[in-house]
């Protein structure tokens, strides 16, 4: 029996990346990386992602912190002196049209994490779940954004060291990610989404309205609770 090579998965305790870690699960033996920076629902995705870690018994797992983006601000998921939009379509990728959810620079911390633990574990990939074409229109959610941090893990690693970033779900839409987790048995209703609540969702921010019509398109209940009624 071949052993399987490891990979890294980012997981933040959302409906993509459990997904990703499903689809990296068939190929790979997993370690989980989760990074908490001081966001509004910190507790509650934190939570999600030690229970999908413990559906796919996970063993290695890293929790990390990075406040600093905390600190830095910028983004109303860090700076409760800014609104998180409700019920308002989400902005597309061009000036000062990017949401004001976007962390900035975010996913560059999280990869960075990701790269320096790989190295040190003796994974050749990391997995994470970026979505491009159905998503709130981040510049870091971007295909070309993924193919140039790859090669600037290779060029800053151990010349042994080959690590491929891999986004197996970034360009589908999000009810097809729905439907390839449903395929793959992903623990969707273990997932979190809200921006702004932990006990129930809110239903009405950017990402608990992709999830909903994600859902709703793709013809099945979404499990998890909502603060209002919402078409499911």
């Amino acid at each position: 029996m071949t052993e399987k090579s490891k990979a890294v998965v980012l997981v933040s305790g959302g409906m993509d990346s459990c997904v990703t870690a499903a689809i990296a699960g068939t190929s790979y033996e997993l370690a989980f990386l989760h990074a908490g920076y001081g966001q509004r629902t910190e507790r509650r995705e934190r939570a999600a992602f030690e229970a999908i870690a413990d559906f796919f018994a996970v063993r290695e797992r890293l929790v990390v912190h990075l406040a600093h983006l905390k600190e830095i601000g910028g983004s109303a998921l860090t700076d409760q002196s800014m609104r998180v939009p409700e019920g308002e379509p989400h902005a597309p990728v061009a000036g000062d049209s990017i949401p004001v959810t976007y962390v900035p620079f975010r996913n560059a911390h999280f990869l960075s994490v990701a790269v320096s633990w790989a190295e040190v574990i003796g994974a050749n990939a990391i997995f994470i779940g970026a979505v491009a074409e159905d998503s709130s229109g981040y510049p870091d959610c971007r295909p070309e954004y993924y193919r140039v941090f790859e090669q600037l893990a290779n060029v800053g690693t151990r010349p042994e060291t080959q690590i491929a970033m891999i986004t197996p779900v970034i360009g589908m839409r999000k009810s097809a990610i729905v439907r390839k987790g449903l395929e793959l048995g992903a623990p969707l209703e273990l997932t979190w989404s809200c921006y702004q609540y932990e006990d129930a969702a809110c239903g009405v921010c950017d990402s608990c309205r992709l999830r909903l019509q994600a859902f709703a398109e793709a013809g099945v209940p979404d499990a998890i609770p909502y603060r209002v009624p919402v078409a499911r």
